[in-house]
This record gives structure tokens, sequence and C-alpha cells, in this order.
């Protein structure tokens, strides 16, 4: 019989510290329901952490050991599990994408990142840092193609974007890049794979100008808001200021222009950066 290869740590350190927690848990005789109660937290939440949907948080891991009687195992553990490739203050932020119901953003000023083509993002990693290495910049080129899979599967969330007008009219690598961009993006919606509306100009002043703004939904948690600037991100679970970020959101999406009538000034954005390039 073949026994299968033991988890490394240091290879997979989430999946191994939630096979840990099943095993351990299992152990002690303990449903995911009863752990949960033990340790403050959902049972969903105990579920998504032994399949490495989530991350646990330190605080957490130390719960776990006192009612586990492990000895500091997952404090121990709890290292391993937050290292990242993403931008240390974006790397919660997209975990809990994974698992969201609704994803709702505002984006100002760029293309947000789940709908990003490779040569838009490249442009973008390039104007940002540009002594960076050309291996350096495929790297996180492939890591955002990566998460935007997460509009592949079948569980994915629903995504509704509102872009402001300077996203779809700045050439963000040149006219060509910028028409690929735009069509993929128009194909995105036609294909009912998301909803997007564009914010005109005319609009004027609206609640969200001093920047971007995402807002999560969860089937089990309550909703949470992310905002970002450069190099720097802050996710807030304070329920009334996510509720004022809920109500900025839909003003401006009030404020912005319908689905059907964003998509063809997309389109037509589309066709004015590829003839650009003639």
């Amino acid at each position: 019989m073949v026994h299968p290869k033991p988890l490394d740590p240091y290879e997979s350190p989430r999946s191994f510290y939630g096979s840990e927690l099943r095993r351990l848990r299992e152990a002690r005789g303990l449903s995911q329901e009863r752990l949960g109660e033990l340790v403050f937290c959902s049972a969903t939440y105990i579920s998504q952490i032994e399949k490495a949907d989530r991350r646990p948080q330190e605080d957490l891991s130390e719960r776990f050991d006192s009612v586990l009687e492990t000895g500091g195992h997952f404090a121990r553990l709890y290292p391993l599990v937050t290292r990242t490739r993403f931008a240390e203050y974006f790397t919660a932020a997209a975990e809990l994408q994974a698992v969201a119901r609704t994803i709702n953003e505002y984006a100002p000023a760029l293309v947000p990142g789940l709908l990003q083509t490779p040569e838009y993002a490249r442009a973008l990693f390039r104007s940002a840092q540009p002594l960076r290495s050309a291996a350096e910049t495929d790297d996180l080129v492939g890591l955002r193609m990566d998460r935007a899979r997460l509009l592949d599967g079948p569980t994915s969330p629903m995504l509704w974007v509102v872009l402001d007008e300077s996203a779809i009219r700045r050439p963000i690598g040149g006219a060509a890049v910028m028409a690929g961009q735009l069509s993929h993006l128009a194909v995105l919606v036609r294909g009912s794979r998301i909803i997007v509306q564009v914010l005109p100009y005319a609009a004027g002043a609206h609640a969200l100008l001093e920047g971007a703004l995402s807002l999560l939904t969860f089937a089990d948690a309550p909703p949470v808001a992310y905002l970002e600037g450069p190099h720097a991100g802050q996710l807030i679970d304070d329920p009334s200021t996510v509720a004022k970020c809920l109500l900025s959101y839909d003003f401006v999406r009030a404020a912005a222009l319908s689905p059907e009538a964003s998509l063809p000034l997309i389109e037509s954005a589309a066709e004015e950066h590829a003839h650009g390039q003639e």
C-alpha cells in the first residue's frame, strides 16, 4: 500500500495548519460546531481554515492551543501561515475575496485587478516600480492573473464594479493595451460574468471622490470594506463604518450610468483607443 506523502509545512503552510487542526480536533472528539463554540467563531470559519480557504488569526491560534491542549503548536505554526506573495496590507482582503458572496467596487482611476489583462497589469507594475526586474514583474502579473481565476469558479462571487470615466479614458500601457483591456471588460459584461457601470465626468462631485472602495459580503458573516491607496490599504469591519461605506457606494452607483448605457460607452472607448494606435 502506498501512503500519501505527509504535508510539508514549509511547502503548503496553510494546508498543513488546516490538516493539523482537523486531526487534533477529531482526536478530541469535537465537531466543527463544538470547536467553534469553544473558541468563539463559527463552524463555517473552522471548516474554511481546515480546507485552507481562510487564514487563521493569531489570537484564534492561541485559543486553539488552549482548547485542544496542544502546547503552543498552532501559535508556532501561525508565522508560517502568514507568509504570502501579496503585499502585506492586501493579504487579508485577497483572502476574503475568495470566499465572498458579492464584491462591489468603486474604481476611480484603474480597472480593478480581478478584471485586468496581463498587458494592462504589466504596464501598471512597470509604472509603479520602473527599476523592478522583468522576472519580478512577470511573477506579479502571474499572481494577479491567478487571482482573476476567482471569477471562473462554480462559486465565484457576484462582481459589481463602478468605474470612474477616467479609468476607461487614461491610456494605461498605450493605446493598444488599453483597447485590449476595455475589449476584455466588454466581453465579461456581455457574457453576464460581471456588472459594470461607468460614472461619467458629467456626474461632478460624488460620495467617493477621495479614493477606491471595495465592499465584500458573505453568506455567514457581516460585510467588510476595504480602502486602498498607494502602498497602503485598510480593511474595515466596524459595522457603523461599513454601513457608511455601503451608503456612499449606493450614492455613487445611483449617480453612474446604467449597466445598459455603460457597455456602449466602454466599447466606444475601446474603439477610440484602437484607432489611436493607427
